[in-house]
């Protein structure tokens, strides 16, 4: 059972805050462990240095050993300087804050940082997902969590177009992850369709997939999941249990605050793309997000002059295939199955729901989706999309359109029809 403090209409205090993270460590048996601290990278609001100074006071002095590692799935790693201002140190000043921490990122790019910890069957994985996928998983993660005695998520929940909600096991996978099992998770939830899981409570076929990998980890898993306002540093919740009920505490308040409801579709969105998403693998999220509010036939826009590439670490094999619906890949499996399956994922979720036809090559996608980024209109193109000079657009003027919705931050707030 997880402890909870907080509701969808209260934003916390600061002290209260320290208070019920400090209390619910020293309650918990830590004394003499090893501890990893698996927390969000920037492109998610969270505020982190707030909740791990309570961590730190908590910890330091009564564990054997404390590290705060990034859970950056594939993400690009942090600099010194990104870390610092994500953990709220002056740059290479990091122990005057958090004396006796190690900080790192997950080194998802060198094989040595990490190890195996088992397999998920094919029949397990076929049962897991409905049927959809029946080969075996082999599941690797980071070793400094797989060799800790406690790992420890420090991390907010949204709404997530993979898994339904974000938090909690997916600190783990794919947060600190090998490619196995985020390839796979991703191209289930791909196959589920974004549309149709993101938003979704409980234990989505996604979900249950990365609950069986971490029940694989050999360390204790404890959780504080957050509810935050998007955008800010406001706190509204935030619980302490394992990884599975603190998640699940935390994604029920998260419903009620991270969602917005319209009464009818529209035919045009414009995401107003947060300047926490600085690549496309990202600022897509103003999609995922507003999908399902989207007429057939309608457009969505992602504004983000800021973002001037598709993906630091995915950009040639998302090229390499261009953004398509998922039938256009699944009904062409025997041409794209070596293909990275967490790259098609991201392909389908930024294109959104469609069809196609193999007599034809005729594919047909029920939403246009346009970038007005810093990506040039030849290369936006060639990548199946459709391109606006972002010079072009009067924020102003398309929010006086009464059949636009424009969404500012866009990006972690989910709409929906009621």
């Amino acid at each position: 059972m997880a402890r909870v403090l907080g509701s969808p209409r209260e934003v916390l205090d600061a002290a209260d805050v320290e208070r019920f993270v400090r209390s619910s460590l020293e309650d918990d048996e830590y004394t003499g462990k090893r501890v990893c601290v698996l927390v969000p990278d920037a492109t998610r609001s969270c505020p982190l240095p707030m909740l791990l100074d309570g961590v730190h006071a908590a910890l330091h002095g009564r564990v054997a050993e404390l590290t705060f590692m990034v859970a950056l799935g594939t993400h690009p790693a942090m600099s010194e300087a990104e870390l610092a201002a994500l953990f709220g140190y002056p740059p290479g000043l990091a122990a005057e804050r958090y004396p006796g921490v190690t900080i790192r990122n997950h080194e998802w790019w060198d094989p040595g940082m990490l190890t195996s910890v088992g397999t998920i069957s094919g029949a397990e994985l076929a049962e897991l997902s409905g049927g959809r996928l029946s080969d075996p998983v082999e599941v690797r993660l980071n070793r400094a969590v797989v060799e800790s005695d406690i790992t420890l998520v420090v991390g907010p929940v949204f709404p997530h177009e993979v898994v339904g909600f974000s938090g909690g096991n997916k600190y783990l996978f794919p947060g600190v992850a090998g490619q196995e099992v985020i390839d796979v998770s991703h191209w289930l939830g791909a196959l589920i369709t974004s549309a149709e899981i993101i938003g979704t409570r409980g234990t989505t076929p996604v979900r249950a997939l990365i609950d069986r990998a971490a029940a694989k980890v050999p360390s204790e898993l404890r959780c504080f999941s957050l509810v935050v306002e998007s955008g800010t540093s406001n706190l509204h919740a935030i619980t302490y249990g394992d990884t599975r009920d603190a998640w699940a505490a935390a994604a029920d308040i998260t419903a009620q605050v991270d969602v917005k409801y319209l009464d009818a579709p529209v035919k045009r969105v414009l995401s107003l793309v947060s300047r926490r998403y600085d690549e496309i693998w990202t600022a897509a999220k103003g999609m995922y997000k507003v999908e399902p509010v989207v007429a057939d036939g309608g457009q969505v826009v992602l504004y983000a002059p800021h973002v001037t590439e598709v993906s630091r670490t995915h950009g040639e094999a998302i090229r390499a295939v261009g953004y398509h619906c998922r039938d256009y890949f699944v009904k062409q499996w025997d041409r794209y199955e070596d293909r990275p399956w967490g790259v098609l994922a991201h392909s389908t979720h930024l294109r959104g729901g469609g069809t196609y036809d193999p007599a034809t090559g005729e594919e047909r996608c029920r939403i246009e989706v346009t970038l007005a980024t810093g990506i040039d209109a030849r290369t936006t193109r060639d990548l199946a999309l459709s391109y606006l000079d972002p010079a072009e657009i009067d924020v102003e003027e398309w929010s006086r359109d009464p059949e636009t919705l424009v969404v500012p931050d866009a990006g972690e707030i989910l709409y929906r029809l009621r």
